[in-house]
């Protein structure tokens, strides 16, 4: 990857899953990477495993919910780093996931919830980044989506929504910001089979999540994470403002 050697990147969702995987790759690219979640048992794991491997890398704890830890964790980055080169917003709430069902059943605060750790927190994120990556001159941030946003499904609209919000959030920032150096793309994924849900996905469920792909397999975190690792890098440097679907075929949607 062109030009990812000594980037200070923050990658906030980065204790696991796709999360972890970008982290490893943007190690491996050269990055020196931060590593933002609410599972610090998982992140430090990964740190002391990428440190141990020659890599530098760092975990600090923040709470997608709470602003004030939003904000810690990025000046955190910044001291430690001297600069913030990137960011990987990765965050989202999946436990709302499991019941968001229809606007009859969901009340209202499932709504709040999914919308301020989705949108309200994405948006907080970047606000506190933002001031940095100004005064450099340039910075670059990847946000995570879902083809949730725009295929219309008849459950979650929530969170459905909510990707819609982080659609349009990507689109505000390239346009606002794109000419005073700083890019913004969102990553969307489709069902990508993390370690996590290999152990506990039946193979029936496995099998059925394979239709309409028009791939020979699942996706893997490395899918996504070369992707995002791309976008970050100065390889990817006139993408901005684009929603990039990286779902195997499954979904052709704009």
């Amino acid at each position: 990857m062109k030009n990812l050697q000594g980037k200070s990147i923050l990658v906030c969702g980065g204790a696991t899953g796709i999360g972890a995987a970008t982290v490893r790759r943007l190690c491996e690219e050269g990055a020196r990477v931060g590593v933002g979640d609410f599972n610090m048992a998982a992140a430090a794991a990964l740190v002391e495993e990428l440190n141990a491997a020659g890599f530098e890398a760092m975990a600090w704890y923040f709470d997608q919910s709470d602003e004030t830890t939003i904000t810690t964790l990025v000046d955190l980055a910044v001291d430690h780093f001297g600069r913030l080169d990137g960011l990987f917003a990765n965050v989202a709430d999946l436990q709302s996931v499991l019941v968001d069902g229809d606007i009859l059943s969901n009340d209202s605060a499932l709504w709040e919830r999914t919308l301020l750790v989705n949108v309200v927190g994405t948006a907080m994120l970047v606000r506190a980044a933002l001031p940095h990556m100004l005064e450099q001159g340039s910075g670059c941030v990847v946000l995570t989506s879902s083809d949730a946003a725009v295929i219309g499904e008849s459950e979650r609209p929530a969170y459905a929504a909510s990707k819609a919000g982080v659609n349009s959030l990507c689109r505000h920032i390239a346009s606002k910001w794109g000419q005073n150096g700083i890019r913004c793309n969102a990553i969307s994924p489709g069902f990508v089979l993390t370690e996590q849900l290999d152990l506990n996905m039946s193979q029936e469920m496995k099998d059925s999540m394979r239709k309409g792909v028009r791939s020979q397999r699942h996706g893997a975190p490395q899918d996504i994470a070369g992707a995002v690792a791309f976008l970050l890098s100065d390889d990817g440097e006139w993408v901005n403002g684009q929603t990039w679907r990286v779902n195997g075929g499954i979904s052709y949607a704009n």
